[in-house]
């Protein structure tokens, strides 16, 4: 792993704290675009033409956020907190980090696979000490970072209640973010709720259902907007956006905004 575990240097909550809903940095008289940076799964990662119609909600996230807020969506597919900091990805953010930007950390899906070793985290020890290392990287930048627990899946029992899926891993990012003073967006909680909300027949046309793959855990345009406006009042609601940095909270977006590039050269 490139990035030590022990290695990175924790510049403070309180300074990282005052960077949230602060007026971005001035660079020769103009104001630095703010930028938010996504860290997780392939729940939040960019798609391609060769994957659609699945949709990150990191794709939609945008449409939630004023032109001065930038998404670079770092979210790879199969990545868990261990394999993310394996294969270096975690020091490429860190190179683009610039005070007051932000560092939103998603992960719990693959971390859970006990049976893949390189992925595989357990909650209360390794998952939340691969947690820190992306909250103290954030903070050593003068970014801020702020955790969120996974968005669910879609299950239901027999008697159409929405179940959980994560096991400890939302409980454990909801620890961590409490002892590391850092902003939590609950975002399993509010799926969670959204999903009983629609129900099991609903819900079917949020998530990658065709007619060749029944997918519960990737979702299609619609689902990926609503997750994304999730995200998106969380980070209001949390004071990490100010309302000047978000837009279209209540609005219906169209999905055909939702595209997939097909450039091979374009994946990270």
């Amino acid at each position: 792993m490139s990035v030590g575990r022990r290695a990175v240097v924790t510049a403070g909550a309180g300074l990282a704290l005052a960077l949230a809903g602060a007026p971005p940095a001035r660079s020769q008289g103009h104001p630095r675009m703010r930028t938010l940076f996504i860290a997780g799964d392939s729940t939040a990662a960019q798609k391609y033409a060769d994957a659609a119609p699945e949709t990150g909600w990191g794709m939609a996230l945008p449409f939630f956020l004023h032109r001065g807020v930038r998404v670079a969506n770092h979210a790879v597919n199969g990545r868990s907190t261990k394999s993310f900091l394996d294969e270096g990805r975690l020091d490429a953010v860190l190179a683009e980090l610039r005070p007051g930007d932000l560092l939103l950390i998603q992960f719990g899906h693959n971390d859970q696979k006990v049976a893949d070793p390189s992925r595989y985290t357990e909650p209360w020890t390794g998952y939340q000490d691969n947690l820190r290392v992306f909250v103290e990287g954030a903070r050593s930048r003068g970014a801020l970072p702020v955790l969120a627990t996974s968005v669910e899946r879609r299950r239901f029992d027999v008697d159409g209640t929405a179940l959980r899926t994560h096991g400890a891993y939302p409980a454990a990012t909801r620890e961590t973010a409490r002892e590391s003073d850092v902003p939590l967006l609950d975002i399993e909680a509010l799926s969670l709720a959204l999903w009983q909300r629609l129900g099991p027949e609903a819900t079917k046309s949020y998530f990658n259902w065709t007619a060749t793959e029944q997918d519960n855990t990737h979702f299609n345009p619609p689902g990926a907007i609503e997750v994304a406006r999730l995200v998106a009042a969380e980070l209001l609601r949390t004071h990490v956006l100010a309302p000047r940095e978000t837009r279209r909270l209540d609005d219906e977006i169209p999905t055909d905004l939702i595209t997939w590039p097909d450039a091979e050269e374009s994946r990270p």
